[in-house]
């Protein structure tokens, strides 16, 4: 959602999860082809962009909201930001100055396979277009983006999609119906070149894109989640995989990883449903969570 004024423009920037997720052997560029079902949560990150005068030199704040539940160090260059990436890529593509001031106040972890970085990428690219009046399509910005990160084709516009290739190629899908969540914190990032490159090493994987296909089309099913990246991830950060059997036993639903970890969710019949599951998990093990649903 968009609040827009002359010179002020917020929005925030939701989470994703990967409701599947096939992953395809290295290529001779190194890259991995994948085939996903991502949805949006409406677990977000607020962003604030200020359209400073012409000439003005842009500044930018990253720091955690106080809502978040799940916070590290925010220890990376300025500029290594995806959204300060975004802002540099979309005054390159127009051939002149943006000048702003930005704030981008973080609930989605750090490291999480939430895209929360990416997703903040993408409300940036959205948001200058509206703040400059610089009528850049969509499907340019979605261009724009992919230079930057796999996941900001998808998060231009969110929702439910099917994702391929190397995320360039998103078709979206209406869904039905809300997906509510049951979603999980671990106290453990996991570096997504790490988790690739352990993958790398595995047993090659049986899952094949067909199954997300046929999945996507039809009722939700829980038991019908799979993550090819969850072996591992769970290699990289080995206290996933007790999390996972500890919170399938206690939600009697099966637990999946998002992305290259480390959240993990369970799918729930609805929001008390969700909120009962991260009410038990909380008890037993000490994990926050948060009971959500799709965006």
């Amino acid at each position: 959602m968009l609040v827009g004024m002359p010179n002020v423009i917020q929005t925030s920037a939701s989470a994703k999860v990967n409701l599947a997720l096939w992953v395809g052997a290295v290529g001779a560029d190194g890259m991995h082809p994948i085939c996903s079902w991502m949805v949006g949560l409406d677990l977000c990150d607020e962003l604030t962009l200020h359209r400073l005068e012409p000439g003005g030199l842009s500044r930018y704040a990253i720091l955690w909201h106080e809502e978040a539940l799940q916070k590290s160090e925010i220890n990376w260059p300025i500029k290594n930001d995806l959204a300060v990436r975004a802002h540099l890529a979309l005054q390159a593509h127009v051939g002149r100055a943006l000048p702003l001031q930005m704030k981008l106040e973080k609930r989605i972890p750090v490291g999480g396979g939430l895209g929360g970085g990416s997703s903040d990428a993408a409300a940036t690219l959205r948001g200058l277009n509206l703040l400059f009046d610089l009528n850049v399509s969509r499907e340019t910005l979605a261009a724009i983006g992919a230079e930057i990160g796999s996941d900001i084709p998808f998060f231009i516009n969110g929702g439910s999609a099917l994702v391929e290739g190397l995320g360039e190629r998103v078709t979206h899908k209406t869904l039905k119906a809300p997906i509510y969540l049951a979603v999980f914190f671990p106290a453990v990032s996991c570096h997504t070149g790490q988790v690739y490159q352990k993958f790398d090493e595995l047993p090659e994987n049986a899952t094949c894109p067909q199954k997300i296909y046929d999945m996507i089309d039809s009722p939700i099913d829980p038991k019908a989640m799979f993550n090819d990246l969850t072996a591992a991830a769970c290699c990289v950060a080995p206290i996933l995989e007790q999390h996972i059997e500890k919170i399938t036993a206690l939600a009697n639903r099966p637990t999946a990883v998002s992305g290259s970890g480390s959240t993990l969710f369970v799918i729930c019949d609805d929001l008390m449903h969700a909120e009962a599951i991260v009410a038990a998990v909380n008890q037993e093990l000490s994990l926050p969570g948060l009971a959500t649903a799709t965006s």
